[in-house]
């Protein structure tokens, strides 16, 4: 199928053949009939693909920051090809659009195949072929309303949760600053509310189209008519209610806001625009700034948007997909037009074309439309079509090497650290790579050379030509994915943690024992990282027991992170933990047999300590209340008279008998993963042993699971097979 793309790095936009999206339970397969450009969010997300990366950089700032708080914690190499990893893959466009379910997904009752719907999100109302949207990102099509009049209910949804934040009641003056498509949807909102309308923007024609649709004025912010008009609707007060619905970086209109607005008036933003607020006159006349979020409440939640968790209506009357159906609704009974603001309809054929024209000015638009293959054409529609279609963009596949390779997930880690190291391994052959994002799936193809992309696991675990499986998928698919790999005589790469739980753990041992293969590895990188081998090296065999302190200043999550999905994803622990477990472990050449751990009721700070057959023991303090700048992972191992203290991965001493330390510093911060692939790839190339144990991996797996148990026990666990 066909999917609008474009790539944040170069600008590039592209109509990209993608793999079709799985219909997932939950949620709906929805065949596009219209979709609907946002000539303000989309074009303003265009515009920056096109900018200098120092231009990038100072239109998100935010991002600047994110950059630079990984650059201390993972280097300034893994950065470098994580950030430009992400920069250089095809990002979608689109949010708003009308279709026709194909498929219903499990759980899914209120729409069958055929219903005509309306679809909301960046990530699911996309300007493709065919979309996954789950179940309170879509609404049914109320009967006589046109798929095209439809495409726009998120773009009215946005423009009515601005009005509801503005509380207008029935006779209030307000003002819309900026007229374009949110713009000219409030007014018509706020009209159908029984609200006296004033707009403001720079273009006649938008001025007008405002009057049309029910504004009393409009005029240009500095024409002076729009003071002289506000002042004889208000009676010299001032209007009510002020709604942002411009963009860009000029503070003109929060300072007209401040000029126009009555005393103890409310100001709500909708767009993203400058909002440096005049102190003075925001503080003497005691103005309400608000915000309006998107689509309603609802909207940046996984447990509403994914997971399909309504909020009771008795709490939360409005919510996005409310809003979705409170806009259709309205539009199917007349209440609202649409049709004036559709200055084009274009093929989606020429989407790309579309776009380049919006973007250099040639075609001036408050609303387009793209149409796709079969969808009914309005008699009134312009159709844009002088330019030729985009042709879609190819991959060829690299030549056939000996191991064939699929992987099923190919999110940030896996295209930062893994799968850059496999592209350029002449020993294997990168076949399939199967995501849940149909877009994910076609960057992986581009960048790293697979030969097919799709969202179909079963068929990649039936292909008898492949012999690999990396599962590189959340926590909450691995064990199940792996298990499933193992029985279909597959070599498994799964990423750590193997198992959320001991149940989950006895049903991969079971598949080992079920299909005689035990060609396993879990991604326990940093017993691979060169600057630690070397270091264990210097430190030399050990007689008497061992010490070990391993410090990991993990740091804080952001609030949004899945890691925080403990319910359904494990906690940070488990899925982090089984790396430090098992770097003591391989250090001190054995596993561990008893965990005792304490924790810090109400965040994720644990205290683990392991002991060891031969009297070892290794404190693990995981930590994320410390301070950014200090290095993520320290490690000391005290034994026979003998210190090794390690570094982050930067620099590494031993003191005793014959003092070292690392000679200079590296010029990366090399966990391990390269090598960590090349004796992984050897095995099985060579068919000697894993690079770990099976023993080993079980052994880690349960110590980890057993510092929860631990903690809610308050006493040590044994660890038995």
């Amino acid at each position: 199928m066909k999917q609008v793309v474009q790539n944040y790095k170069s600008g590039e936009l592209a109509l990209l053949d993608v793999p079709v999206p799985a219909c997932k339970p939950g949620g709906v397969l929805v065949r596009s009939q219209y979709s609907l450009i946002s000539t303000g969010t989309e074009m303003m997300k265009v515009s920056e693909a096109g900018m200098s990366l120092l231009g990038k950089a100072r239109s998100r700032p935010d991002q600047v920051a994110k950059v630079m708080q990984s650059v201390a914690t993972n280097g300034l190499a893994a950065t470098y090809r994580k950030v430009s990893g992400k920069l250089d893959s095809y990002t979608p466009l689109g949010y708003s659009l009308c279709g026709v379910v194909e498929q219903v997904g499990e759980g899914i009752d209120d729409v069958v195949v055929g219903d005509l719907v309306a679809c909301a999100g960046n990530e699911h109302a996309l300007h493709s072929e065919l979309n996954w949207v789950p179940k309170n990102l879509y609404a049914k099509v109320p009967a006589g309303l046109s798929p095209r009049q439809a495409a726009f209910a998120t773009v009215g949804a946005i423009a009515m949760q601005g009005v509801r934040r503005g509380e207008p009641q029935l006779g209030d003056l307000t003002l819309v600053i900026g007229l374009g498509l949110i713009g000219q949807l409030v007014v018509q909102l706020l009209v159908a509310n029984g609200a006296r309308v004033v707009g403001v923007d720079p273009d006649a024609q938008r001025c007008e189209l405002a009057r049309e649709l029910g504004a009393l004025a409009c005029g240009h912010p500095a024409s002076g008519e729009i003071d002289q008009a506000v002042a004889e609707l208000s009676g010299g007060h001032g209007v009510d209610q002020v709604y942002l619905a411009a963009g860009g970086a000029s503070n003109d209109p929060v300072e007209l806001a401040a000029r126009l607005a009555r005393d103890r008036g409310r100001v709500v933003d909708i767009g993203k625009i400058s909002l440096n607020l005049p102190w003075n006159a925001y503080y003497e006349k005691e103005l309400d700034v608000r915000f309006s979020r998107s689509y309603g409440p609802g909207r940046y939640d996984p447990a509403y948007e994914l997971a399909g968790r309504d909020y009771p209506i008795g709490y939360v009357r409005w919510t996005e997909r409310r809003n979705l159906e409170c806009f259709l609704d309205l539009a199917a009974r007349g209440r609202l037009d649409v049709t004036p603001l559709i200055s084009h309809t274009a093929d989606f054929a020429r989407a790309v074309e579309t776009y380049r024209a919006l973007n250099e000015g040639e075609l001036k638009a408050v609303a387009v439309l793209f149409r796709y293959p079969d969808a009914p054409p309005a008699e009134d529609e312009s159709v844009v079509s002088a330019v030729p279609a985009a042709a879609a963009v190819e991959t060829r596949p690299n030549p056939l090497r000996d191991l064939r390779i699929g992987f099923i997930g190919a999110g940030n880690y896996a295209s930062s650290m893994i799968l850059p190291h496999l592209a350029g391994d002449e020993r294997v052959l990168l076949t399939d790579v199967v995501t849940t994002s149909a877009l994910s799936g076609a960057n992986a193809k581009r960048k790293f050379g697979f030969v097919s992309a799709s969202t179909d696991v079963a068929a990649l675990l039936e292909d008898d030509q492949l012999s690999t499986v990396f599962v590189v998928t959340r926590h909450s698919s691995h064990a199940e994915l792996t298990r499933r790999a193992l029985l279909a005589g597959k070599a498994v790469f799964v990423e750590k943690p193997l198992a959320l739980s001991e149940k989950e753990l006895r049903g991969v041992v079971d598949a080992v024992a079920e299909s005689g293969n035990n060609r396993l590895q879990v991604g326990f990188n940093r017993r691979f990282a060169p600057l630690l081998v070397e270091a264990k090296n210097q430190f030399g065999p050990r007689v008497g027991p061992a010490s070990v302190r391993y410090l990991v200043n993990a740091g804080r999550l952001d609030a949004n992170s899945w890691y925080n999905q403990a319910d359904s994803e494990g906690s940070r622990f488990v899925g982090e933990g089984g790396h430090f477990i098992d770097t003591v472990s391989w250090f001190l050449g054995s596993d561990p047999v008893s965990v005792y751990a304490t924790g810090t009721p109400g965040n994720h700070d644990l205290q683990v300590l392991l002991r060891y057959a031969d009297g070892s023991t290794a404190a693990i303090s995981y930590l994320t209340s410390g301070s950014t700048s200090f290095p993520k992972e320290t490690l000391e191992v005290l034994a026979d008279g003998k210190v090794l203290k390690f570094d982050d991965f930067v620099r590494a001493s031993v003191y005793g008998p014959k003092r070292w330390t690392s000679s200079r510093l590296p010029k990366a911060r090399d966990k391990g993963q390269r090598a960590e692939l090349d004796a992984f790839i050897t095995a099985l190339k060579t068919g000697v042993a894993m690079p770990i144990s099976l023993d080993s991996l079980v052994s880690t797996t349960l110590a980890t699971l057993a510092v929860h148990r631990s903690l809610e026990t308050g006493a040590p666990v044994r660890l038995e097979r």
